[in-house]
């Protein structure tokens, strides 16, 4: 499929308001709408305290130039209730736009990060792009990156546009208007102040936007190379004692070191346009206050204006200067804040590909669906990579209620991939794959993941809100040989995930099935961290508690086909792997064993921790 051209920054802009704004529209409008009129109402009051101040100018230095010391007392009574009026309403609006920031950025991250969990669109996202970064810091700090500065942006631009019209209007009628004798003609330029700072303000802007629009693709690309150089010594962190073993420090060091290299050289990008806009902000700072009392200068020297009215003007000036030049005290800002609303439209870009198939074609896709009768179907069943190359062609088999399945095959055979396709995360391929209707199932991975918390929540999850007694758990440990963990059930939370051996790991994994007791059981080389004393006492658990259910697992080591009756085999071919499919009949040897209870092996090293 043809590549799309990347979208423009308008398309970019218009993507993101789409999901940002349901704010307004679902079920959060009420609390949307709330906030928003709260935050126009005291920005109404700001600037009508601003106007106060003005007009309060005028009065006192006229009072100054008059002498006259009972007006100045009287002006001066009525700045308390001016000072508190414009305290008020300043803290009103912060506190007001702190809330719409809280509660907009609440919505858009609950409304993200549920799109991104639900489906295992997080685990599938990897696998259908390379290029996006970082998911979860788009989530996290992205989403405020673009929320908070918008609401105060936005907050700054209305301010900006009412107060531009209020202070235009005051100099309009308190300047005047200005009269320039060229060649014995008189030309009369009227309201000359006001159109003189639009005029002003209109120069700084458009130098500003020349300087600052570089910096949006500058802060962009910083904003890329900063997530590389975290996610970088995150997955350092995530593979420590692997490194450690390996004595890998140089060459990780290496990376690291590069990868800030690069952050260096984004972050050098951006102190050089920003000394561009730099010298641009601060020759308009340097003129700022001087325009204003230069233009009119010669009309209170010709005595046309008084010197309360000079102050009027020149603070109106300034605040229509101020209010009009908004582009170019928040250049930096837009282009920060334009940066992280790309990052957050291209994941929400790349959420929607998953969900609309415009990565993929329709027809190689497999198809998931229900069983009547209680078996496992798998029908014609090919599986690919995203690039197109054949891993496992053209396989059907039935796996029975209640049997116990075992897949083998060389490495890269497409084990693994056959089980995330049983789970539903491999889209690539063609098929069918039917699972029983309303049966429970639950999959094991080599390296069961255990969530922070209590070691009771961890053995229910992902149910960890389900209601079983204490003496199920129990007893769930001590058959998969962690009787002495049962102590530690209520502990204060901890992370297990480190604690724990591999194998005591897999042990929990197992001690869950007791727990959940699952119809259908999917298991990918869920005992390799296990010695086989400890292997061959856990898959007894097949035999017994969780006779009942259907087992497919994925294995190699010794000692696996006893415990299962049928064997399915993957064969490597260079058109994709052939399935072939036996029964497997069970030794004698293995029929009149005596079962055991997995109880702790003294060779065993998973039981260090304890």
């Amino acid at each position: 499929m043809a590549e799309s051209p990347p979208p423009s920054e308008r398309s970019r802009m218009r993507q993101f308001f789409r999901i940002a704004l349901r704010f307004w529209r679902g079920p959060t409008r009420w609390r949307a709408w709330w906030l928003t009129a709260a935050v126009l109402l005291f920005i109404a009051a700001q600037i009508a305290s601003a106007v106060g101040i003005n007009r309060w100018n005028r009065w006192f230095f006229d009072a100054l130039e008059q002498r006259d010391v009972g007006a100045v007392w009287a002006v001066t009574g009525w700045l308390p209730f001016l000072l508190v009026a414009s305290a008020l309403s300043m803290s009103a609006l912060v506190v007001s736009r702190m809330l719409l920031q809280a509660r907009w950025r609440e919505s858009l991250t609950r409304g993200l990060a549920g799109w991104w969990i639900a489906d295992q669109r997080y685990y599938r996202l990897g696998f259908l792009t390379k290029e996006l970064t970082a998911p979860e810091y788009r989530i996290a700090e992205d989403v405020r990156l673009a929320i908070e500065p918008l609401v105060e942006l936005a907050i700054g631009l209305i301010t900006a546009f009412v107060t531009a019209a209020t202070f235009a209007a005051i100099l309009w009628q308190v300047a005047g208007s200005a009269e320039v004798t060229l060649g014995g003609t008189t030309i009369v330029i009227p309201s000359y102040m006001a159109f003189a700072a639009i005029l002003y303000a209109a120069i700084a802007s458009f130098a500003a936007y020349v300087a600052g629009r570089p910096l949006v693709g500058l802060v962009a690309h910083k904003n890329e190379m900063e997530a590389r150089f975290r996610a970088e010594m995150t997955r350092l962190r995530e593979n420590a004692e692997s490194v450690a073993l390996i004595r890998g420090d140089a060459d990780e060091r290496s990376t690291v070191i590069e990868n800030y290299g690069s952050v260096v050289a984004a972050w050098l990008a951006i102190t050089r346009r920003q000394g561009v806009i730099a010298l641009v902000l601060n020759s308009n700072s340097a003129l700022f206050p001087v325009v204003p009392l230069l233009l009119i200068a010669p009309k209170f020297l010709a005595g046309s204006v008084t010197l309360g009215a000079v102050v009027q003007v020149v603070a109106a000036f300034s605040a229509v200067q101020a209010a009009l030049i908004w582009f170019v005290d928040n250049v930096v800002r837009l282009a920060e804040w334009f940066a992280s609303v790309t990052r957050v439209d291209e994941l929400m870009e790349e959420l929607e590909a998953l969900d609309i198939g415009t990565i993929m074609e329709k027809d190689t896709q497999i198809e998931m669906g229900e069983s009547e009768d209680g078996a496992v179907h798998i029908e014609n069943l090919s599986l690919a990579h995203s690039n197109g190359r054949v891993v496992v062609a053209d396989a059907t088999v039935e796996i029975q209620n209640g049997a116990k399945v075992l897949i083998a095959g060389e490495s890269g055979s497409g084990k693994s991939t056959l089980i995330r396709a049983l789970a539903g995360l491999w889209p690539w391929g063609s098929g069918r794959i039917l699972l029983p209707r309303d049966q429970s199932v639950a999959f094991v991975p080599q390296k069961p993941y255990l969530p922070r918390g209590t070691l009771h929540s961890i053995l229910l999850y992902p149910d960890s809100g389900r209601e079983v007694e204490e003496k199920v758990i129990r007893e769930a440990l001590e058959r998969c040989g962690l009787g002495y963990l049962a102590r530690r059930l209520n502990e204060e939370e901890e992370d297990w995930d480190k604690i724990l051996s591999g194998g005591e790991r897999q042990r929990v994994a197992f001690a869950r099935l007791l727990i959940q007791k699952p119809d259908i059981i999917i298991m990918d080389e869920a005992t390799s961290a296990l010695d086989e004393g400890s292997q061959e006492a856990l898959l007894s658990l097949f035999e017994d508690e969780l006779a009942e259910a259907t087992l497919i697992s994925v294995g190699h080591r010794p000692g696996l086909e006893e415990f299962h009756d049928q064997k399915i085999t993957l064969e490597r071919r260079p058109a994709g792997a052939q399935m072939t499919s036996r029964p497997i009949g069970r030794s004698l040897w293995r029929l009149f064993r005596s079962r055991k209870p997995a109880g702790p092996d003294e060779t065993n090293p998973d039981q260090a921790a304890s």
